[in-house]
């Protein structure tokens, strides 16, 4: 059931990307994370994964990319007391219009939910057999299920997690709303790296 809008949600500053569909491992163990977790845990809902554009993961409140991506926890466990280890995976791609940091040091931000429509364009070929050149290597199992070939959206945000892109440009290909955009971008990329494309 979808959310209203704007609505607010705790902020996770990463020095990754995180993509819709896409799996993030963490090791959480900062006090005001291991409460966002529990939180999110409790009333079974997401956190905000965005790059950083200013400051560290540790310490002091680092400054967010204006667009993330939603973060569910899907796997958790508890190795040791003050410590997280999770599997969230990645939903919704979003904006985010206002920040602030209350006392705990957690960025807690208002933010709406960008389209999440399957994009209609037929999926590149050349991106296409990369990606199915690369599942075959390392395996399905290293893939967020279902294999999905076929859906645009899909294929493009697969190659942006596993190219060896600085991250910059994993964030530019997150901010574009197309999969048509990002296939271009992509192609380009895999000329650069010498790919058949």
């Amino acid at each position: 059931m979808p959310l209203p809008e704007p609505r607010e949600i705790p902020i996770f500053p990463l020095n990754t990307v995180l993509f819709p569909g896409g799996f993030l491992p963490l090791r959480i163990f900062e006090q005001r994370y291991l409460e966002m977790t529990k939180a999110c845990l409790r009333d079974n809902s997401p956190f905000g994964a965005c790059l950083i554009r200013e400051g560290r993961e540790v310490g002091t409140p680092a400054i967010p990319c204006s667009i993330g991506c939603l973060a569910t926890i899907g796997e958790w466990d508890m190795p040791q007391l003050g410590m997280f280890q999770l599997v969230a995976r990645g939903g919704s791609r979003f904006h985010i219009l206002q920040t602030r940091t209350p006392p705990s040091g957690l960025v807690v931000a208002d933010i709406e939910l960008l389209p999440t429509a399957p994009d209609p364009v037929p999926v590149d070929t050349a991106c296409r057999n990369v990606l199915e050149s690369v599942i075959a290597k390392i395996g399905a199992d290293r893939f967020p299920a279902p294999i999905d070939l076929d859906n645009a959206d899909w294929v493009t945000y697969r190659l942006a997690e596993i190219l060896p892109l600085e991250l910059p440009e994993k964030q530019a290909l997150l901010e574009m709303d197309g999969a048509a955009q990002r296939f271009e971008r992509l192609r380009r990329i895999l000329r650069e790296h010498g790919a058949p494309v």
